[in-house]
Parts: structure tokens; sequence; C-alpha cells
């Protein structure tokens, strides 16, 4: 049964190559490969036209919401993707997902009709796209491997590489390109955890001085475009 509901701390770091071989050697011990060890993760995010929930995010709010489409590679129509509502408060996030085939979401988006198992889930999406009057407006990707603790598959840590945008042709469909991003090499390591971190864990971050980065890669990338935005007009 596909997993709808997902309580947990998310933690993020930006770290170098070097930092993440490093740290590795000290934790993989510890871990073993996730189920789905390597991935592409697409993502198409909605917001309303002004970037409300993207601008939002960045001002570090006690309460911040994001709605998505996610697939694991690029799908094809009759392809199965996860509609996603992503809400955080007070560092303590909670995602809500509904499995659904990517041309019936498309149907969803003429009518704003969901045909799920999850009644709850669904009045909550639909809600959410009538309140903010959402529309696609980025696709994401990015390159992951993912590792979980072997006593405790709950704790995960996911590093994703080779973050890349588009702000057009807004279709899982199309393909997996995009303007990349993070180019000095940076990987963005993502700590999941029910609880708080396993020892050896906090041993390792602490021996490699590696800490916390508050931020999220969609609304870092869309940071950027705002910026580039900004420095255009004074061309």
């Amino acid at each position: 049964m596909v997993q709808q509901i997902f309580r947990r701390t998310e933690i993020k770091y930006l770290l170098s190559e070097d930092e993440v071989k490093s740290l590795l050697w000290l934790i993989e011990p510890y871990l073993e490969k996730d189920r789905y060890f390597k991935s592409t993760n697409c993502s198409i995010y909605f917001d309303d036209e002004n970037r409300y929930l993207a601008i939002h995010s960045l001002e570090k709010p006690l309460y911040k919401e994001k709605v998505r489409i996610r697939s694991y590679g690029v799908p094809k129509l009759s392809d199965t993707v996860f509609l996603e509502i992503k809400k955080k408060y007070k560092g303590i996030g909670s995602k809500r997902r509904i499995p659904i085939k990517l041309s019936d979401f498309y149907k969803f988006l003429k009518t704003g009709k969901l045909d799920s198992n999850s009644e709850v889930i669904e009045k909550e999406l639909g809600s959410c796209f009538k309140r903010y009057n959402l529309k696609p407006t980025m696709f994401l990707a990015y390159d992951r491997t993912s590792y979980c603790d072997k006593d405790d598959p709950t704790f995960r840590i996911t590093f994703d590489r080779n973050i890349r945008s588009r702000n057009n042709d807004l279709h899982l469909e199309n393909g997996d390109h995009g303007k990349k991003h993070f180019k000095n090499g940076e990987v963005v390591m993502e700590v999941k955890a029910l609880d708080r971190y396993p020892f050896y864990f906090v041993r390792a971050l602490s021996k490699l001085k590696i800490y916390p980065a508050s931020f999220s890669k969609y609304g870092r990338v869309t940071e950027k475009i705002l910026n580039n935005k900004k420095e255009n007009l004074y061309v």
C-alpha cells in the first residue's frame, strides 16, 4: 500500500562532495540503501500569479505550505504520479499525497475534481487550489541517493545533486531538463526523522563541523529567479 501521510522533521544541510564522502565514511556502517536508492525526482510546483506561497516561505514563518505534483523519473501519461500538499509548523513537517495517473491529474486541472481513495486529502488539496487560485509555476528536478538507518527505517538521509529547473514547458512527461543551480557542486542533504537523531550521526556531524542550512530547494531557486529579475531592471 502506498503511504499517503507523512509526519516528521526535515532538516537540510548544504555540503561539498568532499564533505559527503567524509560523512558517509563515518556513518555508512549504520546505514543501508533505501528501497529506492537512486532516483530522479521531478516536481511541478503550484502557486498564484505573484508566487505568494514561495515568497511567504522565504520569510520563514511559523506556518507554511506548498503544493506540487511529483514523479520518480520522467512519466508517461498512463503512469502514476503523486499530488502532494506539504505543510510545516514550528519545524515539524507533514505531507499528504494522492497517487493519481498523470492523465487524470490533467483532467483535475480542468474540472477541479479528483477521483481518489482518500476523501480527506482530496478535499484538502481541492480547497488549497481554490483558495490560492493555484497554477503551475515551476518544474524542479534533481538526482537523489537515499539511505535509512539499519535499525530504524524512519530515520532517512538523502543527497540531492544536479538541481535544475524551468519556468516553461511545465509538463512532467516532457523530460527532466532545466537550468542548473548550485553550480559549485553543492549537495543538498536532507535528514528526515520522527524522533531525535541517532548518536552516531550527531557525533559525525560534530566531528566534521556540519551545520543545518535553513532553506528549501524550491524557495532557493525562486529567490534566485526573483533576484535576477531585480538585477535586470537596472541593466
